[in-house]
């Protein structure tokens, strides 16, 4: 189901009381949640169960919802598929049309405590128009992707094999159907750490056997990541919400592609060009792939082998020890002002890239990567 741009109906200066009040709440950043969360269970207690025991996890993120939907306030189109995918994924943790309420509460009432006498009746009145708008839009999603899917589905591990000292390959089998597009993200649970979700892209477009591969890399710190790796087996359960995200090439349009991976995001872009080869396409598709060790490229090696049987693909893969790994290449082999772009792995990378590609001519609607990455071409 297609849904209306979200019209926010805010005024250049009301967009301006939502983004100079965060700036005055910014020195509190670290504390904001916190204060937050005691707000919404002491006066709405029955929502507690929805979270899991530690909520540090929680913290992180709604800063960072926070700080992008304020970012993209003047953004209608952007943020009108930003707060889609959220009210669709918000669906498996329970959450019902009932709670907007509640959090657009304790949300105003915990920035009206940091900002102390900066705030102000219309800053009120500006900050619940935009909350309203994106609750809106949140639950109108929600209610209805729940008319056509479940909110989570559970699998289970059938294949798990190290490509690396800290990099697994995970295959799992749904209970169910489970239909997305390759290119799509997926959020996963883990039997250790109940109601702490993960985002995964899936490897891979549709199979016939309906089995989902993930790359995992083991991140310094990061207990899932670690258990994925180095503890999950055969056998183990895991839980899926929804696919998320609209990264997808369009099988009508005519333009060719150039594709930017890096690390693990050769994952998406590999289930991207087999999304390709399933809807029959024939525009050329040049793949730049990057990695800091051989491991990491072994999806660029079976994209290798695809290039054999697809005349429109051509690969390159090459090692780095950089953060940026490809944009000089990029550079190099361009300009491609008559492609569409997509890019995903390390922020820096997909920033970068997106420069190089504007610059040689990319219009920005026509560059497409990581929706948590937000590039800001203005100057490329």
């Amino acid at each position: 189901m297609s849904f209306r741009t979200i019209d926010a109906g805010l005024s250049d200066q009301e967009i301006a009381l939502v983004r100079a009040s965060v700036a005055v709440v910014e020195p509190y950043v670290a504390d904001l949640p916190r204060y937050f969360y005691d707000e919404l269970f002491r006066r709405y207690p029955g929502v507690r169960d929805l979270f899991p025991p530690n909520l540090d996890v929680q913290h992180d993120k709604l800063v960072r919802a926070l700080l992008l939907i304020v970012d993209l306030v003047d953004d209608p189109a952007y943020l009108t598929r930003f707060c889609a995918d959220l009210g669709r994924d918000h669906r498996k943790f329970g959450t019902l049309s009932a709670h907007y309420p509640a959090v657009g509460e304790c949300l105003l009432a915990t920035l009206e405590h940091f900002a102390g006498p900066a705030w102000t009746p219309d800053i009120a009145a500006a900050w619940t128009r935009a909350y309203t708008t994106v609750a809106d839009a949140m639950d109108q999603a929600a209610t209805a992707d729940a008319e056509v899917r479940p909110a989570v589905w559970e699998a289970r591990i059938v294949r798990h094999v190290r490509r690396g000292p800290d990099l697994a390959e995970i295959t799992v089998r749904t209970d169910q159907p489970y239909r997305f597009t390759g290119g799509q993200f997926v959020s996963l649970e883990t039997p250790w750490f109940p109601k702490i979700w993960r985002y995964y892209s899936p490897a891979n477009a549709a199979r016939p056997d309906g089995t989902l591969t993930f790359y995992v890399r083991a991140v310094p710190g990061g207990a899932i990541s670690n258990l994925l790796v180095f503890r999950a087996k055969v056998g183990d359960a895991l839980r899926l919400g929804r696919p998320l995200g609209d990264l997808a090439i369009d099988p009508a349009s005519t333009r060719d592609v150039v594709c930017v991976a890096g690390g693990t995001g050769i994952a998406p872009i590999r289930a991207l060009i087999e999304q390709a080869v399933l809807d029959g396409a024939e525009r050329r598709v040049e793949l730049f792939a990057a990695a800091r060790t051989g491991d990491a490229l072994h999806a660029a090696e079976d994209l290798l082998r695809l290039s054999e049987r697809h005349h429109w693909l051509s690969v390159r893969a090459v090692l780095t020890d950089a953060d940026r790994p490809l944009p000089e290449l990029l550079a190099q082999c361009g300009p491609w002002p008559r492609h569409d772009a997509y890019l995903c792995g390390p922020g820096p990378m997909i920033i970068d890239s997106a420069r190089v590609l504007h610059h040689g001519g990319v219009p920005v609607e026509r560059i497409h990567h990581d929706p948590f990455v937000r590039p800001d071409l203005s100057q490329a």
